[in-house]
């Protein structure tokens, strides 16, 4: 038993690792091409990448099964486009040099699960969690209203499109990497449309005369699934709750990837904002780790 809890920690801290560290320069490096670029051969290559594991896993029984049932796809389809919207926010941010806003998303997406959880599940709230969700609130409503030069959207889109993501799929709870595999084909036949738009105006990076990046952007597809298998097998190991407190890992390290070695804009707004946000995740993380 204590083998597995540490291999689950090891595990999950290697996603949320690599989401925060190794996915960041990844993402930010072939950036170069344009963010629409980027999430189109982020979309493709998932789908291919997860064709590959689930039939080196032999999970096509499962893959038919919920194809099968209208009730999975419905929900597959409309977490389909949030998680699309999630990648295409995230990928725009670190394209644009907004990671730590991004950061921000991530940041206040786990304690907007938890009002989530509450709404939509009747999750008990004990008063330390209503004070972290009122913590972000205000957080937000600081940036909404003293931030005079935008609304910090990037982060909003972050935070609600993962949340409402997890609420969908904790709905149906169905295999995270076969759920994922039919949302990229919801999202696969979209994304193919704007790759010939792209090619044919010749604006495309990714060609046979390039094979160097080409095989670079076809990455795009392991730097998606690889943590997200890390991720989930720790989650089995060890429960929500410790893997909670461990993805708190990403946020940070975007944050400090954004300030210290992107240079990115720090404003008094936004540092009071993310001061805020800090004690309500310590709140919320502390009980967390009490209750469990």
């Amino acid at each position: 038993m204590k083998a597995n809890f540490q291999k689950g920690l090891l595990l999950t801290s290697l996603g949320s690792f690599w989401w925060g560290f190794i996915g960041v320069f990844y993402f930010e490096y072939v950036s170069f091409i344009g963010h629409i670029e980027v999430i189109v051969h982020r979309c493709i290559w998932t789908a291919v990448m997860l064709i590959i594991t689930t039939s080196f896993l032999s999970k096509w029984k499962i893959f038919f099964y919920l194809i099968s049932s209208m009730k999975y796809l419905i929900y597959l389809f409309f977490s389909g486009f949030l998680i699309f919207v999630n990648w295409s926010v995230w990928i725009y941010a670190v394209s644009n040099d907004r990671i730590i806003d991004a950061s921000f998303g991530y940041f206040i997406m786990p304690i907007l699960s938890v009002l989530f959880g509450y709404i939509f599940f009747r999750e008990d709230l004990n008063r330390k969690r209503i004070f972290s969700i009122t913590l972000v609130f205000v957080s937000i409503i600081i940036l909404i209203f003293f931030n005079y030069k935008a609304i910090p959207w990037v982060g909003l889109i972050v935070a609600l499109s993962w949340s409402l993501y997890n609420l969908i799929r904790k709905k149906i709870n169905v295999e995270t990497d076969i759920g994922l595999l039919i949302e990229s084909l919801f999202i696969l036949p979209f994304v193919l449309i704007i790759f010939y738009i792209i090619t044919i105006n010749g604006f495309n990076d990714f060609s046979m005369s390039n094979p160097g990046l080409s095989l670079f952007l076809i990455l795009a597809g392991p730097m998606t699934v690889i943590p997200l298998f890390l991720y989930v097998r720790g989650v089995e190991l060890i429960g929500l709750g410790p893997t909670g407190m461990i993805f708190y890992i990403t946020p940070t390290l975007q944050f400090i990837l954004g300030y210290f070695y992107y240079n990115e804009d720090f404003s008094i707004i936004k540092f009071v904002s993310f001061i805020i946000i800090w004690i309500a995740v310590i709140i919320y993380l502390k009980d967390l780790y009490e209750t469990n």
